[in-house]
C-alpha cells in the first residue's frame, strides 16, 4: 500500500512558485514557513525533486516547530545533486533516500551510499523520470505511511497527473508576479468536467497569507500516468 501524499507549497496570487530566474525566497510570510515545519513534523517523509535541492539546497528538517524531522526523499533520476548538498552532508545522508532509475551512474550511487544515503533504484517512466507510483509503494514497504511533498513544479505536476496526491496545503501570498514558474503544469485536462476537484476546503489566514487545505478528488474515467525526474 502506498503512503498518503500531501502536496504543500507557497505561491503568489497568480499561481507562481518563483520568478522566471527561480527566485522564491520568500514568497510566503514567516508564519507560513512555521506552518510548513509544523506539517513536516506530522509526516513520516518529506519529498522534493532534484531541481529543488540543486537550486535551494534545503535541509528538509523540522527547525521552526516541535517534533522530529521526517525521512528525506529526493527524486533524482540521474543522481545529479551534489554530494555536498545539505541533505547528504554532515551526517544528514543517513536520513535521506535518493530515488533514481537506470540513468544514474553506478559510481555516483555507490558514493552516495558510502555517505550513508539509501539509493532506491526504480523503474523509469516513459519520459525518462522515476516511476512515482513505484517509489511510493517502495516507501510504503519501508514503513512510511505519509509523505509531504514540497516541490518543485515538475514533481507536483507529475504526482497530480498520476492521481497520487491525497491532500493539498497551499499558502497563497498576496503578491503578483505575472511571468514566473507556475505551481502546476499541464495535466492533460482539456475539458472542465475532467478537472481535479478540492473537497472539504478550508481557508485560514496565516501571517498575512491565506492557507488553503483540502482533500483532492479526481474525476472518473481518466487514465493516470506517474512520472518525474
Amino acid at each position: 500500500m502506498r503512503p498518503t501524499v500531501t502536496v504543500s507549497y507557497a505561491q503568489t496570487l497568480d499561481g507562481r512558485l518563483a520568478t522566471l530566474d527561480g527566485g522564491s525566497q520568500w514568497i510566503s510570510a514567516p508564519d507560513s514557513l512555521c506552518f510548513s515545519h509544523e506539517l513536516r513534523a506530522t509526516h513520516d517523509a518529506i519529498m522534493v525533486g532534484a531541481g529543488t535541492v540543486a537550486r535551494d539546497d534545503p535541509r528538509l528538517t523540522v527547525r521552526l516547530a516541535p517534533g522530529e524531522s521526517p525521512l528525506r526523499v529526493v527524486v533524482d533520476s540521474s543522481l545529479r545533486i551534489p554530494m555536498d548538498a545539505a541533505v547528504l552532508a554532515r551526517g544528514a545522508a543517513g536520513g535521506t533516500v535518493l530515488a533514481v532509475n537506470g540513468r544514474a551512474p553506478e559510481d555516483r550511487c555507490r558514493e552516495a551510499e558510502s555517505l550513508g544515503a539509501t539509493v532506491l533504484r526504480l523503474p523509469p517512466e516513459p519520459r525518462g523520470g522515476v516511476d512515482l507510483r513505484s517509489l511510493l509503494l517502495s516507501l510504503g514497504d519501508r514503513g512510511v505511511g505519509s509523505v509531504m511533498v514540497e516541490g518543485g513544479a515538475a514533481l507536483i505536476t507529475s504526482l497530480l497527473r498520476g492521481r497520487l496526491v491525497d491532500r493539498l496545503a497551499v499558502c497563497i501570498a498576496p503578491k503578483i508576479l505575472g511571468s514566473g514558474i507556475e505551481a502546476v503544469g499541464d495535466l492533460g485536462i482539456r475539458d472542465l468536467a475532467e478537472s481535479i476537484a478540492l473537497a472539504e476546503a478550508a481557508f485560514t489566514p496565516r501571517g498575512g497569507d491565506l492557507l488553503l487545505t483540502a482533500r483532492v478528488e479526481y474525476p472518473a474515467g481518466r487514465d493516470a500516468v506517474s512520472r518525474a525526474g
